[in-house]
């Protein structure tokens, strides 16, 4: 690969969330920010919203990284459990004790049990979600009623949901009212604009072993930007298929035709050519409108 080539000990744009490539942009500092400040308040929903690839990943091992020891933490990645699973799931990552297939009003009660032992232990608990639009709606109902559970100062357990925008949708359906009235901090993760695009790949460059400031310019990054519309999973496919394309010719530097060539071959990359496209046909229909009506097609 191209590691040696461009100075680097690792390569700098994998899709894994490694927390050691966290750059504290403001879209994600202000989220982490929200996150921490909402868990110690002690508030019972917490949620993050953002389109595939911003980030959302990342930021929930940031967080879970970064909170203070007092914190017991429950991560479920892929929420795509029953209510039943879903309490198992919990049980299993609190350090519940379970056997075969537990009776579920039993099950909730050892759940609470632990859940007062830790805070008279002086804990506090949060579970963290990762891809919850996919959680179904009964799952959705068991979750709000873990939160029922509470001394008269605060909730014995926190919930934070990181989710795409479906999970707005769901939550908009009147059934599920109750939850999300109980939401007391929610943040959107937006895209990356031009210039966080260059500060991230030139951090990233810079954390794997890249000394070099000739690598990419200010012009390279802002194509990648409008390539990637500043969605950090494609900024780093972009980035890793252009230094790749460079590598292959020598190069210790990227050029235009390197991100246009990793912009083609990439599918969710955006090319302009649907506005183009749009355009055209847009002009077709105008001359077609003035060719009837100047023809009398339209009396």
């Amino acid at each position: 690969m191209y590691l040696y080539h461009f100075g680097l000990r690792e390569l700098p744009f994998t899709l894994t969330p490694n927390t050691e490539f966290f750059y504290g942009l403001p879209a994600h500092q202000e989220a982490l920010a929200t996150l921490l400040t909402a868990l110690k308040t002690g508030e019972g929903f917490i949620k993050v919203v953002g389109e595939v690839g911003t980030g959302k990943t990342l930021i929930c091992r940031k967080l879970l990284n970064d909170l203070p020891e007092h914190f017991v933490t429950a991560y479920i990645p892929n929420p795509y459990l029953s209510p039943e699973e879903l309490r198992v799931a919990v049980a299993t990552e609190l350090g519940v004790r379970t056997t075969g297939k537990p009776d579920q009003q039993q099950l909730t009660q050892r759940i609470q049990d632990k859940l007062l032992q830790l805070h008279q232990q002086g804990h506090s608990v949060v579970l963290i979600l990762d891809e919850a639009q996919a959680l179904p709606k009964e799952s959705l109902e068991a979750l709000r009623l873990f939160t029922n559970l509470e001394t008269e100062r605060r909730k014995l357990l926190q919930v934070v949901l990181f989710g795409q925008p479906e999970l707005d949708q769901r939550l908009a359906g009147d059934e599920l009212r109750q939850l999300r009235q109980r939401i007391t901090f929610s943040y959107n993760l937006r895209p990356l604009n031009a210039s966080e695009v260059h500060q991230y790949i030139v951090y990233r460059l810079r954390v794997a072993g890249n000394k070099s400031a000739d690598l990419i310019t200010t012009n390279i990054a802002k194509q990648i930007h409008r390539g990637s519309r500043g969605i950090p999973r494609l900024i780093n496919v972009l980035a890793h298929k252009a230094l790749i394309l460079a590598y292959g010719q020598g190069r210790h530097y990227l050029l235009a035709k390197d991100v246009k060539a990793a912009i083609r071959d990439t599918e969710e990359a955006s090319t302009g050519s649907g506005l183009w496209r749009w355009l055209c046909m847009a002009s077709v229909s105008v001359v077609a409108l003035l060719w009837g009506v100047s023809s009398g097609d339209w009396l």
